[in-house]
């Protein structure tokens, strides 16, 4: 089906950036139309992802001010952090129960990122390692995982696997080194049909270990043909072996600099449509729709207040489509923290917040989403 933006045809983008001027004040704009569709508020939830150290700060503060109910801890429930070995004396869950005590504390409903993916311990990369050991490390983590998430009625979603497939379509293997991004779990072989053994055992674990728990099949990346194609495939394949996926998340990591992800900047037409349709293909073969860690990358900060205005109506065309869906099913957008992060290498991942704890034109943007969601009390 055709989707098409509320204000595509009537965008204005003041885009003539000043050289060099980082005080350049450029605004980006969209005149707006009345919106074609209800949104079914039961079937929209936005949150966003807390970090640990954010916990009981006024970080923290802010999440609970927006009314925020749905939370995905960062990071604390990956291999790495819980079981980056084969040791008995390996296992830490004092990072998510953290979470835990803090969603159940405030009413939350919790997405767990713990997924099999290419954040794993260094133990795990190293090219010594064989597939057995890789299955039991595996298996125990997620086995051991899946039981104790389980019980606790505050955990709703797991990811079960997360980052398996490239932009052209190809499953991420293994590689050499510890420092590649790669998953060493592929070292378990593919089935007779060529699909990662380590994708189907995750899933059959989770299965029949977390039958509380909806359990989503996430992916980053741009919203690349191949790339897609072959996850559809993937999770047909997955239930045809009577295993569960229950929804699949989109990473949903931006900017404006990178061809495979600036797309809804530089080509909203297009890219809205692809949006449209694999959220049209989720809700028809029954899954959610979960757009899982969605922030913005700044690499110059020439034109920083640019970006930041880019980054609100990236988010706002996002939203968009997100609220036209509600009618087929369940859509949910997780920010990947409420500020920013500045990374030595990469820039700047900025958020709804700044680093002063002031709110960015795409606060706005956010919380007239969560007005429209399942947990506003508006």
């Amino acid at each position: 089906m055709k989707f098409k933006l509320l204000s595509i045809s009537t965008v204005v983008l003041l885009l003539l950036v000043s050289c060099g001027d980082s005080n350049d004040d450029t605004q980006v704009e969209e005149q707006e139309t009345e919106a074609p569709f209800v949104v079914k508020k039961e079937n929209l939830i936005v949150g966003s992802t807390l970090n640990l150290r954010q916990l009981n700060t006024p970080v923290e503060k802010l999440y609970l001010d927006d009314g925020f109910k749905y939370l995905t801890p960062a990071n604390a429930a990956k291999q790495q952090i819980v079981k980056r070995d084969n040791k008995e004396s390996s296992w830490d869950w004092s990072w998510i129960d953290a979470h835990i005590a803090f969603a159940k504390k405030h009413n939350l409903e919790i997405r767990v990122h713990g997924p099999i993916s290419p954040q794993v311990s260094e133990w795990t990369r190293e090219d010594i390692r064989t597939a057995e050991e890789l299955e039991k490390n595996m298996t125990d983590f997620l086995i051991a995982s899946c039981k104790k998430y389980n019980v606790e009625p505050t955990i709703k979603w797991m990811d079960v696997v997360n980052e398996t497939i490239t932009t052209t379509g190809e499953y991420n293997p293994n590689k050499p080194g510890t420092d590649a991004w790669e998953v060493p779990f592929y070292k378990m072989g593919l089935d007779q049909n060529g699909y990662p053994n380590y994708i189907l055992k995750a899933f059959q674990l989770a299965t029949e270990h977390a039958p509380n728990i909806k359990l989503v099949y996430n992916q980053n990346g741009g919203l690349q043909d191949a790339l897609w194609d072959k996850l559809k495939k993937t999770v047909l394949y997955i239930r045809s072996k009577g295993h569960r996926v229950d929804g699949i998340g989109w990473q949903g990591h931006i900017n404006y600099f990178n061809k495979n992800v600036n797309g809804i900047l530089v080509d909203p037409e297009e890219t809205v449509q692809k949006l449209s349709d694999l959220i049209d293909w989720a809700h028809a073969n029954n899954l959610e729709f979960h757009i899982t860690e969605i922030d913005y990358q700044v690499r110059d900060n020439k034109n920083f207040i640019l970006e930041v205005n880019r980054q609100a109506l990236a988010y706002k065309r996002i939203v968009e489509v997100l609220e036209s869906k509600t009618a087929t099913g369940v859509v949910t957008l997780n920010l990947w923290d409420m500020t920013d992060r500045l990374h030595p290498d990469k820039g700047t991942f900025i958020s709804i917040y700044d680093e002063n704890l002031k709110p960015r034109p795409s606060h706005k943007v956010i919380k007239a989403a969560f007005d429209n969601s399942k947990h506003s009390n508006k």
